[in-house]
């Protein structure tokens, strides 16, 4: 069988677990701790997809290179990994589609905003780490997402075709690094927290479930 669709690069939090919780629980209690003006839930799912070392230095006020910040970041850090197993689960569907890519013959491969030791900690935790050739990680890269350095890093490793390659996301983070870079994009609408700005950034394809990834050509 021919596959015209080589690559499927995907984020993580919201696209391929349910990890929305557990973030905005770390968030708060770090900002509550640091005697911060305590971010909403809005606030954090509409940035959501950016990392922290660019979201925390907005909601607090401080300069991004404040020593405080990175006493946040380590706080923020320790506290997910503390809740991540118990508030952090995968989407129904995801394992099924990503199976079903596997052994189709794609290459997966994950492009996040975490850093790429909890990222990979998650992957094997949730029990997909199998299905991904490589990740990246927000700590791999010199220009954070909506920079597509990410992709461009996988894409130059492993020569990539960007022609054959859809990046999958349910931010609009996502789908601009994915326009940025070249490829193609498909917004994860099952767990995007704003539906409407995720079409307005003009996906390739928009999905509704995980299933739909296998009906991409």
């Amino acid at each position: 069988m021919e596959i015209t669709m080589e690559t499927f690069l995907f984020d993580f939090d919201n696209t391929l677990a349910d990890s929305g919780e557990t973030s905005i629980m770390a968030v708060q209690k770090v900002f509550a701790d640091a005697h911060k003006p305590v971010p909403s839930r809005e606030m954090i799912f509409s940035d959501m997809g950016l990392p922290i070392e660019t979201s925390f230095p907005v909601w607090a006020g401080l300069d991004s290179q404040d020593i405080f910040l990175q006493q946040m970041y380590a706080e923020f850090r320790a506290y997910y990994s503390e809740i991540e197993g118990a508030n952090t689960r995968l989407f129904p569907g995801i394992q099924a589609a990503l199976e079903g890519l596997k052994n189709n013959g794609h290459k997966l491969y994950v492009v996040s905003s975490k850093s790429s030791g909890p990222l990979a900690r998650n992957l094997d935790n949730l029990g997909i780490g199998q299905y991904f050739t490589d990740l990246v990680g927000s700590d791999l890269v010199e220009n954070f997402k909506p920079a597509p350095d990410g992709i461009l890093q996988l894409v130059e490793k492993y020569r990539l075709n960007k022609e054959q390659a859809v990046m999958v996301g349910d931010a609009i983070f996502d789908l601009q690094m994915g326009h940025a870079a070249g490829v193609k994009t498909a917004g994860a609408g099952w767990g995007a927290f704003d539906l409407e700005a995720l079409k307005a950034q003009k996906p390739t394809y928009l999905l509704d479930e995980p299933a739909q990834l296998l009906e991409i050509k």
